[in-house]
């Protein structure tokens, strides 16, 4: 049964890191700050950073995703009810990613946690600790992340305005960078010289931020900024996921499991489950939710990596994945350019990861219980 769990918990890792591994990149990729190959490197990177940092600075997770307070410390620790919630939760996020939609491991373990507890221990689930603890943040910080994003972007552009830094659209050929202005009938028209212009692939056209802050051109900031607001996103995720998993292993406190080993075990899964399993989720996460430029990616990676960490660091068991889309909703909000049926679409799949992880955990805990 210790092997099994092992291997399910393996499992879920690898279902976690190729759902969530790209979503801290998706704004990168999305306003072509980075192409996918980067983006997908710096995201692996940073995931495996936060990683292996996150039993010493997110322990609490570990110990709120075992089981404890939720159900008796008999049933947290018995192996039969940790392998169905790992099971339940793994195979809803591998579903999820092979439809490319963005859901959440946490509420997909919270699931697992609920339909488990409830075949194996029926009348001992704790509702209160349930809302409490998990319920509540989790439903409180996607509207955090959208209406932080929201707010701020308004004030940084009034601020790159007063700096006088202007947006504008060049055609880039080489290192050849000439801004254009684009008239109503859709031709390009050069800034500089004022001839007409013509190109053959619109991917040679890209929006670039003219001025200087301090002697450095604003572009390089921004991309800089955009670049490292994604790495602390993906760290964040890194270390407020690998404990919630980690702690269907550590909850068995009899089998003497090497927690250093299973850390460097589960950060590997994470890590190959989304080198191999990102194209669609990066798809939906950077182009179809809604368009955006790099200032307005950098944005929602702001907010959402402060929302991110800070929940770790309190033990506090927010979803990355709630708050990174929540943020980019934040800025098509603004922006007026979100695709309504694609946010439609990823509000049904939060909607039913929980309860399908909990139908889920529930028949495996009873399979599992008649064996």
């Amino acid at each position: 049964m210790l092997i099994i769990l092992f291997l399910v918990v393996v499992i879920l890792a690898y279902a976690n890191g190729s759902n969530d591994n790209f979503k801290a990149m998706a704004t990168l990729y999305g306003s072509s700050t980075l192409n996918y190959r980067s983006s997908l490197l710096l995201a692996s990177i940073a995931q495996i950073l936060g990683s292996l940092t996150s039993v010493i600075l997110a322990g609490a997770l570990l110990k709120a995703f075992s089981g404890k307070g939720l159900v008796p410390e008999a049933i947290a620790g018995d192996p039969t009810f940790l392998l169905a919630v790992g099971a339940g939760a793994a195979i809803t996020v591998l579903m999820a990613t092979r439809l490319g939609m963005p859901i959440s491991t946490t509420h997909a373990l919270i699931g697992g946690l609920v339909g488990s507890a409830l075949a194996l221990a029926p009348g001992e689930l704790i509702w209160s600790s349930l809302g409490a603890k998990f319920l509540l943040p989790l439903l409180l910080t996607p509207f955090l992340a959208t209406f932080g994003a929201a707010a701020l972007y308004p004030i940084a552009r009034m601020c790159r305005k007063k700096l006088n830094i202007d947006e504008v659209t060049c055609l880039c050929v080489g290192k050849s960078i000439e801004p254009v202005a684009i008239t109503s009938e859709g031709a390009m028209v050069a800034a500089r010289t004022g001839l007409e212009l013509s190109v053959e692939q619109a991917e040679q056209c890209e929006r670039r931020y003219l001025g200087s802050l301090i002697g450095i051109p604003a572009h390089r900031i921004v991309d800089w900024a955009h670049i490292f607001s994604g790495m602390s996103l993906g760290f964040a995720r890194g270390l407020n996921d690998t404990p919630k998993i980690m702690a269907l292993l550590m909850a068995v406190t009899w089998a003497g499991i090497n927690s250093r080993l299973s850390l460097v075990i589960i950060a590997a899964a994470m890590c190959l489950g989304g080198l191999l399993h990102s194209a669609r989720i990066a798809s939906t996460m950077g182009r179809r939710i809604t368009a955006m430029n790099r200032g307005q990616g950098f944005i929602a990676n702001f907010i959402a990596s402060g929302l991110a960490i800070g929940a770790s660091l309190i033990g506090s068991p927010v979803s990355v994945t709630h708050v990174s889309t929540g943020a980019i909703f934040g800025i098509g909000v603004w922006t007026g350019r979100s695709d309504w049926k694609v946010v439609g679409e990823i509000l049904l799949a939060w909607l039913v990861t929980l309860p399908i992880a909990a139908t889920i955990a529930f028949l495996i805990a009873l399979g599992a219980g008649l064996i």
